[in-house]
């Protein structure tokens, strides 16, 4: 399968609202599936819970795919934002000269560059759905990453929690335009095994930054509550940590009883039994 099939619709814009809503747009227009919307900037970019995404014009790869995943059991649709992390991960490390592994996923949407005992973020993965289940159903992730963004112009609040692939390619120019050919090369084999029932688990798994570390889960009425994470469950997407009560077993978190994960330490031992570049597309 070539690019020119795999991708219905391709186009880049000079400035837009929000690549989301474009990719909105298209399905809602009928435009088959799968779709992709490229911004060189975006005026109202945003992340979950309506957090905004501000980034100069020409430093980041802001982007938006749009998926009719009537292919795909609704309860697997989390698997679309996922592969495309993936994807990104891969291309992002390739670009910039990074060691297989350096980005990382912090659960359940973010983009991270890790050196050490460093861990910073490169970008943000929004993923939204309407009629899952139905006939119709549709899907968009939002991609936004910071690529060609130099340390000295990051925003002051922001410096210290955030990177970018020149940052951690070691100040290397990085060409936004292999970036997004590279991606959608990747993008393109996994939405192609995902077709066919295959979803690299394994993959995911391993790159996942909260595991073992203890996390803020700040719910959805404001309160926070620190856990243990100690995985992520390939049924369902859901994050895994220890149950506070007892210290023992698991429970299950959903990106929707949440708004937002926070690292509170760094990685140590498992035990059994939310924003850089103000994320968001």
């Amino acid at each position: 399968m070539t690019v020119a099939t795999f991708l219905s619709r391709r186009e880049r814009f000079a400035l837009v609202a929000s690549t989301n809503d474009i990719a909105r747009e298209w399905l809602a227009s009928d435009v088959p599936e799968v779709c992709l919307a490229v911004a060189d900037e975006q005026s109202a970019g945003r992340g979950r819970e309506g957090r905004a995404w501000l980034a100069p014009r020409g430093v980041g790869l802001l982007l938006s795919l749009g998926f009719r995943p009537a292919w795909l059991p609704p309860t697997q649709a989390w698997q679309l934002a996922a592969v495309t992390s993936l994807a990104m991960a891969e291309a992002g490390e390739e670009v910039a000269g990074l060691r297989p592994g350096a980005v990382r996923l912090k659960w359940p949407n973010d983009l991270y560059a890790e050196s050490g005992s460093n861990v910073a973020k490169l970008g943000g993965v929004l993923g939204e759905t309407d009629g899952l289940g139905t006939d119709d159903p549709r899907a968009i992730v939002g991609l936004g990453v910071n690529v060609d963004w130099r340390a000295a112009d990051f925003p002051a609040d922001l410096a210290g929690q955030m990177t970018s692939l020149r940052e951690a390619g070691g100040d290397h120019p990085i060409d936004r335009a292999a970036l997004l050919e590279s991606f959608v090369e990747r993008l393109e084999a996994s939405v192609v095994a995902l077709r066919a029932g295959r979803f690299d688990a394994p993959e995911w798994v391993a790159r996942q930054l909260t595991t073992g570390r203890l996390c803020w889960l700040e719910l959805p009425d404001g309160t926070v509550e620190t856990v243990r994470a100690v995985g992520v469950d390939t049924d369902s997407g859901a994050l895994l940590v220890e149950d506070p009560a007892t210290g023992n077993g698991q429970q299950k978190v959903h990106s929707g009883e949440i708004r937002h994960v926070r690292l509170s330490e760094p990685r140590v031992a498992a035990t059994s039994g939310k924003a850089a570049a103000r994320g968001g597309v």
